[in-house]
């Protein structure tokens, strides 16, 4: 897709994400910024679009001419956001509000090539299985919670009942627009 001289830069840490993009880039360097991830905005669809924005760090100042792609994802029901829990007691709190319910989860993805920076969205909805007390907490002593929005993944078949949208939203990475955002934005 790209030009090979391009340096392309993931500014994750996330392994999902990696993973991700290794199916459009055959190398590029992942270099995830320390950021704080404050947002004063309500709505799904901007918070992760903000925050992915934020996540790029100083990365353009430093590498101007590179490719840079940063992401962040979001879990959204009834007005409340669901980041990653910050421990047991918020992962169990996360599960029992989502346990047998339909979500929202948002991507926002932040795009910087050229000396500009790109947003995009996309959402998907899941809906989580009934969970019981033993499920729930085998779940987090298996510790998968813990790095991800809402405090799951939708590989875990152990909560996750269904889903409607693009699966690698929900992972963390739309790759079905991702792919059609970097043609606009590099237009080959």
């Amino acid at each position: 897709m790209a030009k090979s001289a391009m340096r392309v830069i993931l500014a994750s840490g996330s392994p999902r994400r990696r993973q991700l993009l290794s199916q459009i880039f055959d190398s590029f360097d992942v270099l995830p910024q320390s950021v704080e991830e404050k947002c004063n905005l309500t709505r799904g669809h901007a918070v992760c679009q903000y925050l992915a924005k934020i996540k790029l760090g100083n990365l353009p100042s430093i590498c101007p001419d590179a490719l840079i792609i940063s992401a962040d994802t979001i879990v959204y029901k009834s007005g409340k956001i669901y980041g990653k829990p910050k421990d047991r007691q918020e992962a169990k709190e996360f599960l029992d509000e989502l346990s047998a319910k339909w979500h929202t989860v948002y991507t926002g993805v932040a795009i910087y090539y050229g000396g500009k920076a790109y947003t995009f969205y996309d959402k998907s909805k899941v809906k989580f299985k009934s969970l019981d007390e033993e499920c729930k907490l085998s779940y987090i002593d298996s510790g998968s919670p813990m790095d991800k929005a809402g405090g799951y993944g939708i590989q875990d078949e152990e909560v996750v009942e269904t889903y409607e949208g693009s699966y690698t939203n929900i992972v963390g990475l739309p790759m079905e627009k991702l792919k059609e955002q970097l043609s606009k934005i590099i237009k080959e």
